[in-house]
């Protein structure tokens, strides 16, 4: 799947760039050259080309993922503390009755979050992903089809080639990673999304074995770099975050909504008693109507 998205922002021909397109001549291109900069200038090699260029870009976009990352945090800690409130809603959801119950305990549960200032999508937004990507997608071409990389080797591995050693090494980073954000996660939501930990290693794994060792080396930094932002966000950004919203919801305590669905009562008053609590005046007008009928026979 990723590979399918990067593929997506550049250019390609059976898979290889064609150098078109304003993702290649800006970022892909430049990138290249300074992966060769480092190689061949400065004669580090290749493999070490590709980390330190990896490097640089991922400190160039580090805040944006910092950012992101915080403003995910931020609503997590409202909604743990806005728990007591929502998880009744969400009980009276999972009993509802019918369809039109779960819409009105659905459009409940979203003016509760609004007016206690949680947002549905968590608080993210789609702009620092989107603004990243590029970079993702020209450093991952970079290290791919930057000339001389195939040919190049890196402490005895063949960049060319798919590296076990490499795959492997990846695989237990980002199992780590994967392990650490769910630290950060509520213990429910975190027995819910169990699976993910798993999930995440595993196509990273899939693609290190099908891509060449450079590409793989490229994986194992960035995996390396998002450890580290983890880690602020569970040891430093986190711990703020509750404190904070602590004194908010101290000052302004969460605010609960009378049930919506208490208005809402569905009819189901059998057929055959309709007759037996029907009003005394239309029972009154069936009978003259009966007696007319009567009457003209």
């Amino acid at each position: 799947m990723a590979i399918i998205v990067l593929a997506g922002c550049v250019q390609t021909k059976n898979g290889v760039p064609t150098g078109e397109g304003w993702v290649y001549n800006f970022l892909v291109a430049p990138m290249g050259q300074l992966i060769t900069f480092f190689a061949k200038d400065q004669g580090f090699g290749y493999g070490t080309g590709i980390i330190l260029t990896t490097l640089i870009v991922r400190a160039i976009i580090f805040p944006l993922g910092l950012y992101q990352a915080w403003k995910a945090s931020y609503q997590a800690v409202r909604r743990e503390h806005l728990k007591p409130v929502l998880d009744p809603i969400q009980e009276r959801l999972k009993n509802a009755k019918d369809q039109q119950e779960q819409l009105l305990i659905q459009q409940e549960m979203m003016a509760v979050q609004k007016e206690n200032g949680v947002s549905m999508f968590g608080g993210m937004g789609c702009l620092p992903l989107l603004i990243q990507m590029p970079f993702f997608t020209a450093i991952f071409y970079a290290a791919r089809y930057t000339p001389g990389v195939t040919e190049a080797t890196f402490l005895g591995m063949d960049l060319g080639k798919p590296s076990l050693i490499l795959t492997a090494v990846v695989g237990i980073l980002y199992f780590i990673q994967s392990y650490i954000s769910m630290q950060a996660v509520d213990p429910m939501q975190r027995e819910q999304m169990k699976t993910m930990m798993y999930v995440s290693p595993l196509m990273i794994v899939v693609m290190s074995f099908t891509s060449p060792a450079g590409v793989t080396l490229y994986w194992l930094v960035g995996g390396i770099i998002q450890i580290i932002q983890q880690l602020i966000v569970n040891y430093l950004v986190r711990p703020y975050h509750k404190r904070i919203v602590a004194e908010e919801f101290e000052k302004n305590p969460p605010k609960a909504r009378p049930a919506t669905t208490s208005t809402y009562k569905k009819d189901v008053t059998p057929a055959s008693m309709n007759q037996a609590i029907m009003p005394n005046n239309i029972k009154k007008s069936n009978k003259k109507r009966n007696a007319g009928k009567q009457r003209s026979r």
